[in-house]
């Protein structure tokens, strides 16, 4: 039987190895993904893009673990070019979690340095601010101005409440954990289904709160099971679990992991969707590095044997990752392949930062060496 410890110690050494090239000669980018195996750079395309904190928090992951000065340089810098998004108003979304946590809230926590926290409070107003009394939900996107989408929400937003977690915990101010709990609760009643499988936008009407209906929106349809959000709602419930010890939370993690597990299949790799047509072989790898690592802080908060089954479940994922779908040549930037951001995307199986980000999360997680960011 493989030697779990030494098997991560192993993969951790190559990320190491790897990513110090990398990080060298992608100083001043923030990455989306790979031209022609070249980081590209969505410092000007995009600064309001939502995944523009994931190579700031990893760049923070690998500082924490080897003490490499171009890491923290890195980091710092993708930390003060989100100041723009901060004051562009449109550009503010429910994703300020997946911004301004890897990146500000880290910083702060390491350095106690308070323009960082200035930032992360700022980012936790603005989200707090996006949430609808009457709905008890937290407000996915923007719109036009016409109120198009001033009822949606999606489960993504599971995986930002960290940063109201984190507020409340700083300030005090109950308004922080009670806004993000009431769209945890929101999120249990009307996202996850009976069976585990969870929505991916669900729409309400902004006035009255009611329930309108559900959307397929990044997976296959109405009622498939798109499976970044299936690990989003994984990981998302297990850290609201860890925030306010809420049995329900627990409860519901461990629905939308079961669920995952027994959809895994034979040879490990996830596709976009769980229920996308059996002649599809598209596949998500970021889905499986956020799940899994969604399962290692599950099987965490668990005794045996439900302990060891998620951690199994998570290592499978990692497995069947770095044996197949991680790229450790010193000529290409990316780490993970075969990502996929939405089932209906012209472009599919590329890279994508956010997979390489919880890959070294997970694989960080199991050697000892990482930043709990969440």
């Amino acid at each position: 039987m493989m030697d779990e410890r030494k098997w991560a110690e192993g993969v951790s050494a190559r990320i190491k190895e790897k990513m110090r090239t990398v990080a060298a000669r992608s100083r001043g980018k923030i990455p989306f993904t790979t031209v022609d195996g070249v980081f590209d750079d969505w410092t000007e395309k995009n600064i309001c893009w939502w995944t523009n904190g994931f190579w700031g928090g990893e760049m923070w992951q690998l500082y924490h673990a080897t003490g490499e000065g171009v890491y923290r340089e890195n980091a710092l810098m993708v930390e003060e070019k989100l100041d723009r998004n901060l004051m562009n108003a449109q550009g503010m979304d429910h994703d300020s979690g997946f911004k301004w946590m890897p990146t500000a809230v880290v910083n702060y926590r390491l350095h106690h340095d308070g323009v960082s926290r200035n930032r992360a409070l700022l980012a936790a107003n603005d989200l707090a601010g996006r949430f609808n009394p009457v709905g008890r939900f937290i407000r996915a996107w923007n719109d036009d101005g016409d109120g198009s989408k001033a009822g949606w929400a999606i489960i993504d937003c599971m995986m930002n409440l960290p940063l109201l977690y984190w507020a409340y915990q700083e300030t005090s101010d109950p308004r922080y954990l009670q806004i993000a709990t009431m769209h945890a609760d929101t999120a249990q009643k009307y996202f996850i289904r009976e069976d585990g499988s969870a929505n991916h936008i669900v729409e309400f009407d902004p006035a009255t709160g009611e329930f309108v209906r559900t959307y397929g929106g990044q997976g296959y349809g109405v009622g498939s099971s798109w499976t970044r959000g299936q690990a989003w709602a994984l990981y998302g419930f297990v850290l609201s679990y860890l925030h306010t010890k809420k049995e329900g939370y627990l409860g519901t993690a461990k629905r939308v992991a079961n669920y995952f597990i027994t959809n895994i299949p034979e040879n490990g790799l996830i596709p976009v969707d769980f229920r996308q047509p059996s002649d599809c072989a598209l596949e998500d790898s970021t889905a499986a590095a956020i799940a899994s690592c969604g399962l290692l802080e599950l099987a965490d908060c668990l005794e045996e044997p439900e302990r060891s089954l998620y951690r199994r479940a998570a290592l499978r994922l990692l497995y069947a990752l770095e044996q197949g779908r991680c790229n450790f040549s010193l000529d290409q930037d990316n780490i993970v392949e075969k990502c996929t951001g939405a089932f209906h995307d012209k472009k599919h199986e590329y890279a994508i930062i956010y997979g390489d980000y919880f890959l070294i999360e997970a694989i960080f997680k199991l050697t000892g060496e990482g930043i709990f960011v969440w």
